[in-house]
C-alpha cells in the first residue's frame, strides 16, 4: 500500500515538475539536474521496493523460503515503507512549503505514507525480531 502511496507522489512530483516553470529561469524545473538527482533518487528507492516486495511473493508463491518468513515479511515492511517515506520527503523537500499545503496532493501523500509508522509490526519491534535472529536469541 505505502508503496502506491509513494508512487502516487512520484507521479505528481514528476507531473509537477513539467508544468511549474518561474519566469526567471524561462524554462521548468525538470529541467535541472537538481531536480533530474532527486527525482532519480526517488526512483531507486521505488525500484529497490518493488524488487523487494515481488521477490519475497515469488518465492512464497514458489515455495521458496526458509523458515523464518515471517522475519522476512516483516524486514521487507521496515525496508519497503522507511523507503516510501524516504522518497516522498524527498519530493517535499524539492518543492517546499507549498508543498505542505493542505491542498497540495503531496501533503495527502505524505501524511498517507507516514501512517506505515504505527502499523503494526513496528519498526522497534522488526529491529528487535532482527537483532535477536542475528545474536540467537530465543526470547
Amino acid at each position: 500500500m505505502y508503496q502506491g502511496v509513494a508512487t502516487a507522489a512520484r507521479d505528481w512530483l514528476v507531473g509537477y515538475l513539467h508544468e511549474r516553470s518561474p519566469t526567471n529561469l524561462g524554462t521548468t524545473l525538470a529541467t535541472l539536474p537538481r531536480f533530474q538527482t532527486a527525482v532519480g533518487e526517488i526512483e531507486a528507492l521505488l525500484y529497490a521496493n518493488q524488487r523487494l516486495i515481488y521477490s519475497l511473493a515469488a518465492d512464497i508463491d514458489k515455495g521458496e523460503y526458509d523458515t523464518n518468513v515471517s522475519l522476512q515479511a516483516q524486514t521487507v515492511k521496515y525496508l519497503a515503507t522507511n523507503n516510501a517515506i524516504r522518497a516522498v520527503e524527498i519530493g517535499l523537500e524539492l518543492i517546499g512549503n507549498p508543498g505542505l499545503s493542505r491542498n497540495n496532493p503531496l501533503e495527502r501523500h505524505y501524511r498517507d505514507v507516514l501512517c506505515s509508522r504505527i502499523h503494526t509490526p513496528q519498526n522497534d519491534v522488526i529491529c528487535l525480531s532482527l537483532g535477536k535472529s542475528a545474536l540467537k536469541i530465543k526470547k
